[in-house]
């Protein structure tokens, strides 16, 4: 009994992420669908970012926010999507304890930022609606780099509170983590130390940084509608709905899907339906914001119109000017 004990209290150094299951048949279907995501998560990102700075017409408050949510979305992903490919195609699910809480603490500070991003862009739209007289002195350059800055910093420091509890951790019991990533539960399950003050810490700082800016976003969202129902012509409400669609589709989809995850019961939930909603959650969404901003957005797909225009009068001029000097050689 003594032996057995203290083999159970033997520290572990790495976890086994069990993924999807062990199908064999199932690992590069999974990796081909994956890699595809990212690449096209990544791409679209970047594209949003690219087209905000470039375009000098949306350089707005909406699109310096959206800018920064792109960039934010390419690392969520990265943080996540990378290892999972390496796992479904080497077969390697093994992860070093260290590693796993690293994933751990960057997931939750992407998670935390992308909650007060929101929060800001709900805001720009509150302002933009509900104020359009004052918007330009409530809403420049400065204000938007403070918030900004703000949901970085302040992200950064709650999440390092939470970091210091984690790595104060040991595991010596079972080292099989029944997910695909590093989160939260599923990694303090399988801690053998005392949880309880990891535990209420994660609690208090989720509502900070989770509850409130929801509150705020759903109140914004509450007076934006309000005043769009006040607004006496058809055309003129569809045109004030029509600026902020786009961002109310991502807050229903991104706090859907995690009320989805974390806050609805999951006692009675099978396991393979939590790692479904997980995959919406930290895969699925960094790839659908791009595509909804490109798709309900005029002057993004404005932008991008012109952007290959002008790629395809570059790439004309180029091949004119290969064309001439072919001629000029006695080549052609």
């Amino acid at each position: 009994m003594e032996m057995a004990e203290r083999r159970n209290q033997t520290p572990i150094t790495e976890f086994i992420l069990l993924g999807f299951g062990n199908g064999p048949e199932l690992q590069p279907l999974l990796f081909l669908v994956f890699l595809m995501i990212y690449f096209a998560t990544v791409a679209g990102n970047i594209l949003i970012v690219l087209l905000v700075v470039a375009d000098r017409h949306l350089h707005t408050p909406m699109y310096y926010f959206l800018g920064n949510l792109s960039c934010l979305e390419t690392c969520y992903a990265s943080t996540i999507l990378p290892r999972m490919l390496a796992s479904l195609l080497t077969g390697d699910r093994t992860i070093s304890v260290k590693g796993c809480l690293v994933q751990l603490c960057i997931f939750g500070i992407m998670a935390a930022i992308e909650n007060l991003l929101l929060t800001a862009m709900s805001y720009d739209r509150y302002l933009a609606i509900c104020h359009p007289l004052r918007y330009a002195a409530l809403m420049n350059g400065r204000v938007c780099g403070q918030l900004v800055a703000g949901a970085w910093i302040s992200s950064f420091l709650f999440c390092t509170m939470v970091n210091i509890f984690l790595f104060q951790l040991t595991f010596c019991d079972s080292n099989e983590i029944d997910h695909f990533f590093c989160d939260f539960t599923p990694v303090v399950k399988v801690s053998c130390s005392d949880t309880r003050s990891v535990q209420l810490v994660t609690f208090i700082i989720s509502a900070i940084v989770t509850l409130v800016p929801c509150l705020l976003t759903l109140t914004s969202y509450v007076c934006i509608i309000t005043t769009i129902l006040r607004i006496p012509s058809t055309r003129g409400r569809q045109k004030a709905f029509s600026t902020c669609s786009s961002h109310l589709i991502v807050v229903i989809i991104f706090y859907g899907t995690l009320i989805a995850v974390y806050v609805a019961p999951t006692t009675n939930t099978p396991k393979v339906l939590h790692k479904l909603f997980s995959v919406f959650y930290t895969v699925l969404t960094p790839l659908i914001n791009p595509i909804i901003y490109s798709l309900r957005n005029k002057e993004v797909k404005e932008s991008l119109r012109k952007a290959l225009l002008k790629l395809a009068a570059v790439r004309n001029r180029h091949r004119s000017v290969q064309d001439n000097f072919y001629l000029s050689c006695g080549l052609v």
